[in-house]
């Protein structure tokens, strides 16, 4: 069971996702997931990719990751993604991708670290959390 207070999106496994088993290509997960990280940010931390990427970024530092179970073409999956700890300039967030069944299909934690970047995008270097985001991102704090 996902934490109550996690964001939630679905996706529907589509032919493009799968490899010639029918099932889900194991780097597909890994984008999906970004694509919810990338949600998260847009539809409920108010901050959408395309915005933030002008001066900014929030790359994806450590990764585990576990498949637990097949998911075939035109299932649909519930994603699920929460923050498990802030720190200064990085969040530890875990996701779980679920089947209809509420079957897990994959499961992990992603580290992410908020970045400035220089105009001429050869500098990037960690920075602390805007407040107003932090604000938000604490918002989908998993409960201990």
């Amino acid at each position: 069971m996902s934490p109550a207070n996690s964001f939630r999106k679905t996706q529907k496994i589509k032919f493009q996702h799968v490899d010639y088993a029918g099932i889900v290509f194991y780097p597909r997960y890994l984008e999906m997931l970004n694509e919810l990280v990338e949600d998260w940010f847009a539809d409920a931390l108010g901050l959408s990719f395309g915005d933030m990427h002008q001066t900014a970024g929030i790359p994806t530092v450590d990764l585990k990751v576990q498949f637990r179970r097949a998911a075939r073409l035109e299932e649909t999956l519930s994603k699920y993604l929460w923050v498990m700890e802030m720190g200064n300039s990085s969040v530890l967030c875990g996701f779980r991708f679920e089947n209809a069944e509420a079957k897990v299909c994959l499961e992990g934690e992603v580290r992410l670290v908020y970045v400035t970047i220089s105009d001429d995008r050869k500098t990037i270097q960690s920075q602390s959390f805007p407040a107003e985001l932090r604000k938000e991102m604490e918002g989908f704090l998993m409960e201990k």
